[in-house]
Parts: C-alpha cells; sequence; structure tokens
C-alpha cells in the first residue's frame, strides 16, 4: 500500500487537508485526563468513547503507542462567530460523519487492524445511551476521542501542513487512523 493512496481515501471522503505521521511526531500526554476530569464540555461520565468509561490513560497512551504511524486529518468547517456553540456543535457532527467515511474507505487499503480517534466525544448518537444506562448503540461506528487518548492535537500539528487555526468564524476539528504496514 502507498502512503499517498491512504491519504487520497481519506481527502476524498470529505476530509480538508491530510498528513502521514511517523509516531514520533505524535505528541501524547497524560494531562488530557485532568481536562477531561474537569467537565468543561460537560461530557465527562456522559459518554462510552470518553473518560472514564475508554480506559486507563496511561493503557490508552500505550495502545497509541503500538502503532508506528498514522494519517493525521482535518476537517474544516464555518460558523458565526467563536460564541457560536451550536454552529461548533454540529461542525462536530459532520466532522464524526467523516471520520465513519474514512473508517470504511481506509478497510480495504489496510490489511491489519487499525485505530481511528476523532475530535472529542464520540457524536454518533444526539445523545449517549450511557445517559439512560444502557450499552452503546452502535459499538462498531463509536468513534473515541484523541484527547481520551492523550493526544495532544495543537503540538501534533505543528510543523505538519495542517494549522490549528484556520481563520475567523471557522472551527478546525481532527482525527487519526493509526496503523502498521
Amino acid at each position: 500500500m502507498e502512503h499517498q493512496d491512504l491519504v487520497k481515501a481519506v481527502l476524498q471522503t470529505g476530509a480538508t487537508k491530510a498528513v502521514i505521521l511517523p509516531q514520533s511526531r505524535i505528541v501524547l500526554s497524560d494531562s488530557f485526563r485532568k481536562i477531561c476530569e474537569s467537565n468543561q464540555c460537560g461530557g465527562y461520565g456522559r459518554c462510552w468513547m470518553c473518560p472514564p468509561h475508554i480506559g486507563e490513560i496511561h493503557a490508552l497512551m500505550d495502545e497509541v503507542r503500538t502503532y508506528p504511524q498514522g494519517v493525521w486529518f482535518q476537517t474544516i468547517h464555518p460558523i458565526e462567530d467563536s460564541f457560536d456553540i451550536e454552529g461548533m456543535f454540529a461542525a462536530g457532527g459532520k466532522h464524526a460523519q467523516v471520520s465513519l467515511a474514512i473508517r470504511e474507505a481506509v478497510k480495504p487499503l489496510l490489511k491489519k487492524p487499525f485505530l481511528l480517534l476523532s475530535c472529542g466525544g464520540c457524536h454518533i448518537c444526539e445523545s449517549c445511551a450511557i445517559r439512560e444506562n444502557q450499552p452503546c448503540r452502535f459499538p462498531d461506528k463509536a468513534l473515541a476521542s484523541l484527547e481520551g487518548y492523550g493526544v495532544d492535537v495543537y503540538n501534533t500539528t505543528k510543523d505538519t501542513d495542517l494549522q490549528y487555526i484556520n481563520g475567523q468564524n471557522t472551527v478546525t476539528y481532527f482525527g487519526i487512523v493509526l496503523f502498521t504496514e
């Protein structure tokens, strides 16, 4: 498999930009668990694919380290202004749909198991089943978060062709497909 074929497949799903990253460029930090625990997003413990339900942070970071490379991708969405929370949430949902399409697009290209991580929170269901004490409705589609696995999005994005901030009245979301050859 050519890496450019993988990047092309990711871009054809609706991702704005994508690059191949070696493992050495993926910045991990357990400090993101404390941020999650502070519940600034209001979702801590309210989504099967977010902390604390996804597992212990060091084990998740170790899992990320088992993959020698990844396709780092982003989607960029227009919003009304920096206070447009509804627009940001809708953009997160669109990013989740792109992430699901990416999962399907890379399956035939990757011969071994891979790990897809997306932006914070799963965004597949309008309300996670955990809020009703039910199991995940779509375990084969559910999207774990980059931050939940300890990925430092800002520092991982540095020195790539992708930008963390893409202009006024936009919101940018990231994801990664971690894989082995």
